[in-house]
């Protein structure tokens, strides 16, 4: 009885593998209308475009404009300029994060970083200065 239920279990197995294979190969047919006609398929959605911006952060700053944000930081914010880079990332990271409820939280988790700590009350100084520069308009 056992190598009948083996056997039995492993047909059930294969039939049902095959099964799969074969339906990856034939795709099912296109809708077709009452009257037989084929149905108008859904245009693909738009992709991004060269001009678009592609993660919805802004570009990292350079020249000036890295410089007037790194002395704004600077002015509420003195340690969180130390590691220039993170601060620039954080910031970038940190316009997603603007609009919310939890806005002072999110500055504070992202401008703490090795031995730099950020509180919410400097996190919310921070998301005044993205705001005040207008960093996160892209």
């Amino acid at each position: 009885m056992r190598t009948k239920t083996s056997s039995l279990i492993a047909t059930t197995v294969l039939a049902l593998a095959l099964t799969a294979c074969g339906a990856a190969d034939n795709p099912p047919a296109p809708p077709t209308s009452k009257d037989g006609a084929e149905a108008a398929t859904a245009p693909a959605p738009p992709t991004a475009t060269a001009d678009a911006p592609k993660s919805g952060l802004p570009p990292k700053p350079t020249g000036k404009k890295r410089t007037e944000l790194l002395e704004a930081l600077a002015v509420v914010a003195p340690d969180v300029v130390r590691y220039e880079e993170k601060a620039i990332d954080a910031s970038r990271n940190q316009c997603s994060g603007l609009t919310s409820d939890r806005a002072a939280w999110l500055a504070s988790q992202r401008f703490t970083y090795k031995d730099v700590t950020t509180d919410e009350a400097i996190g919310a100084a921070i998301n005044q200065v993205l705001k005040d520069l207008k960093f996160c308009d892209v």
